[in-house]
């Protein structure tokens, strides 16, 4: 038998192929018609650079790259055996003159700039000829502003370059950071092993980053850390699965869905489908019509029926509302809070980009894991990376807030709650892009205004929205928690009494009952109430769109002037 990498055994006979991991045998055409994934395992053997355009561009798109000629041999570098005999037999196994590929071509018809890591290439190092590969991609996506897809597999620098390896992080970092100020999108696909100059640079700095299942990444190798530190690390350290959990990657993405998911997103255009029909004058409105009513019922059960466990969650509304809808996730810091969630999808033919609090719905089990939708600041931080996504390719805002307030731990204010918190106001109230909020269950406090800073606010027939808990109210100026009703009614919470405040704009119609009783019919009123709402904002210039949204901020808590001309 031959060995060709870590996950994949040849036989002697070419028909039969033995996984890596599992052992198994598998048949080999069957092997190439899955993709190189294991059918018992699920294991993914490593492809070349040239096996991934061919897997992932529409055939016959394919037009290559070239970039720059670079340094042979910059240092003469000599270890058991002189640099350029290492490159020339490295050439000489894949047929590349480097370890990357770039191409431009097309994935379901849509434009993109690819470029290919080529893990046999030594170990896909990164040295002058991949950076001026990777700014070359770069460059071409910036010149025709196609989306830019990133496919890494490396080792790390490339040694033999010295530092001169080491230069090509920042360079790759400024081409990337050119396409950031131009509103180019990129991605990035992590496949195994991705470590050192290249993880510290380009396939992090990417917008959207996939992975596939198992993938390792990271800035130093398990052993190199294991040496380090004088310890063992725990299993699955590192891999596709640690990484989403930790918040460095958006999704684990198996090798069969990766071109209709990587299409997804190179769909993404912040402009309108041409075949949309915007609401039609005279067609029902879904807003509360009225303010002059007061707030019905009992202030206190109205706070509860808010609080019902049953009312739709961020991601119930993502899935009745949007079409083709992608959840990212990730503060890229260090954590991925469950009570935040957010991603991408269409409202009617227009991308935009939402994110809510995630309160876990009618199951304790998943309240408590989604910490009842109380954010911690990897959950505020989460949203601000994708409110900044949106901005640079000019998606709206949509925000979902049902949270009882930011998260109140030890462990949320050891990692900086009220600065998260401050952050997120502050990119809001400046943030490009059209931004509307609706509260569709409890607005609570500082955790709810974190993501309420916004053009248009709306809330539900059944929601409330106050400065404190009724419950933390009675506790601080009752000095007596049984007193929450009474705080309900002091603090005036209910959408009627908040409208004529002016800190709501809109009313959203509920079903009878409430939310909860009819999901499907108070997904049919938002939808209809946030394409309304944006109706009256895209057309706005974003300049006079960013002063109208401060302006609107300055006003609270302000009297009017209501001094005539020539008064004292």
């Amino acid at each position: 038998m031959i060995e060709t990498d870590p996950g994949l055994t040849v036989l002697d006979r070419p028909d039969w192929v033995k996984c890596g991991r599992c052992a198994e045998l598998v048949y080999g055409k069957r092997f190439t018609r899955g993709l190189q994934v294991c059918p018992d395992c699920g294991d993914h053997a490593r492809l070349t650079a040239r096996q991934r355009l061919e897997q992932l561009l529409d055939p016959g798109s394919e037009t290559p790259l070239e970039a720059g000629r670079t340094p042979h041999d910059p240092l003469g570098f000599v270890d058991s055996r002189p640099y350029p005999e290492r490159l020339d037999q490295a050439r000489a196994v894949t047929g590349m003159r480097e370890a990357a590929l770039c191409a431009r071509g097309t994935i379901h018809g849509h434009p993109v700039v690819v470029a290919a890591m080529d893990f046999r290439f030594l170990g896909g190092s990164l040295g002058c000829g991949v950076g001026a590969l990777v700014t070359a991609a770069a460059n071409e996506s910036l010149r025709t502003r196609a989306p830019l897809l990133l496919i890494t597999a490396s080792g790390g620098a490339r040694m033999q370059e010295g530092v001169l390896s080491l230069m090509q992080m920042a360079k790759t970092a400024q081409a990337l950071a050119e396409l950031d100020e131009a509103g180019v999108l990129v991605l990035s696909l992590i496949t195994d092993p991705t470590y050192g100059g290249v993880a510290a640079s380009f396939a992090t700095l990417a917008d959207v980053i996939l992975i596939e299942p198992g993938a390792r990444m990271g800035f130093a190798g398990p052993r190199v850390i294991e040496h380090t530190i004088g310890e063992r690390l725990p299993a699955g350290f590192q891999t596709a699965e640690f990484l989403l959990e930790h918040g460095m990657v958006d999704a684990i993405v198996s090798r069969p869905a990766l071109r209709t998911t990587i299409r997804h997103f190179l769909a993404l255009d912040a402009t309108r489908d041409p075949d949309r029909v915007e609401t039609p004058a005279g067609a029902p409105t879904p807003f509360v019509s009225t303010a002059n009513e007061p707030d019905e019922g009992d202030p206190w059960e109205a706070v509860r029926l808010a609080r019902h466990s049953a009312r739709p969650t961020t991601l119930d509304y993502a899935g009745r509302i949007l079409d083709d809808f992608h959840e990212l996730h990730g503060d890229r810091i260090g954590a991925d809070c469950p009570a935040v969630v957010g991603g991408v999808g269409l409202l009617d033919g227009l991308p935009v980009m939402l994110i809510g609090h995630q309160k876990g719905g009618d199951n304790l089990a998943e309240r408590q894991r989604r910490k009842f939708g109380m954010a911690t600041p990897a959950g505020f931080r989460k949203a601000a990376r994708l409110m900044r996504l949106a901005a640079k390719l000019g998606l709206p805002v949509l925000t979902l807030v049902d949270t009882p307030g930011a998260n109140p731990g030890p462990d949320a204010e050891a990692n900086g709650q009220a600065v998260a918190i401050a952050e997120n106001l502050r990119l809001m109230a400046r943030l490009p892009t059209p931004i509307v909020t609706v509260v569709t269950g409890e607005g609570g406090s500082g955790g709810a205004l974190a993501l309420a800073v916004a053009d248009r606010v709306l809330i539900g027939e059944n929601g409330v929205y106050s400065v404190i808990s009724p419950e933390g109210c009675a506790a601080i100026l009752w000095k007596d928690p049984a007193a929450a009703p009474a705080a309900a009614a002091a603090l005036r919470m209910r959408p009627r009494e908040l409208l004529r405040q002016g800190v709501v704009d809109h009313i959203v119609r509920e079903p009878p009952g409430g939310a909860h009783t009819d999901p499907g019919k108070a997904a049919a009123l938002l939808r209809a109430a946030l394409i309304r709402v944006l109706d009256e904002l895209l057309p706005i210039e974003r300049t006079r769109l960013v002063r109208e949204r401060g302006d609107r901020f300055r006003r609270f808590g302000v009297e009017p002037d209501t001094r005539t001309e020539g008064s004292a």
